[in-house]
């Protein structure tokens, strides 16, 4: 493995984490991977539903959840956004807003619900300063509420974005 390049041992690490995508979330931890926006947003996806998935027996408990996946979606939505792809990164957090508070809502205390709002503030901020119109970033905030199972998730900042927006830019 010594005569390896970097390249070739990546690309090596890359194909066994093929199969076991906790193995590749710690890997992308470490190494940026290049991939096109539909790869992410693929990955991103996966990610989500990794991270939300619960086993329905335990209904209003404690249950454990996938804090990298959490991770994988803040870290893939950031990206997304770097790549331009701001509209890509708001749909795949309505995406998460719907299956991260039906978790929330399934679960005793609702403790995953600091994960999926640092997810969602990676798209707030870059909406803050982006040139999407104005109705468009509302109608955003408002699908956003909406999908809001037990209605507070990020529901201040929401609301701060909303006010932002209004002040900010022309109707």
């Amino acid at each position: 493995m010594a005569k390896r390049t970097k390249v070739e041992l990546i690309d090596i690490l890359v194909e066994l984490a093929d199969d076991d995508r906790s193995l590749l979330r710690r890997l992308a931890t470490h190494v940026v991977l290049d991939a096109p926006p539909d790869e992410i947003a693929a990955a991103t996806r996966q990610a989500i539903a990794d991270a939300t998935d619960f086993d329905k027996r335990d209904i209003n408990r404690n249950f454990d959840y996938d804090y990298e996946a959490y991770n994988e979606v803040k870290r893939n939505l950031g990206r997304l956004i770097e790549l331009g792809e701001l509209r890509l990164a708001m749909e795949l957090s309505l995406e998460l807003m719907n299956q991260g508070s039906h978790q929330v809502e399934m679960s005793d205390e609702g403790l995953m619900t600091g994960d999926i709002e640092e997810c969602l503030d990676v798209v707030v901020q870059a909406l803050k300063k982006c040139d999407l119109p104005r109705d468009e970033v509302l109608a955003w905030c408002a699908g956003m509420s909406k999908s809001d199972r037990v209605g507070c998730i990020y529901d201040r900042e929401l609301a701060a974005l909303r006010k932002h927006i209004d002040a900010s830019r022309p109707q």
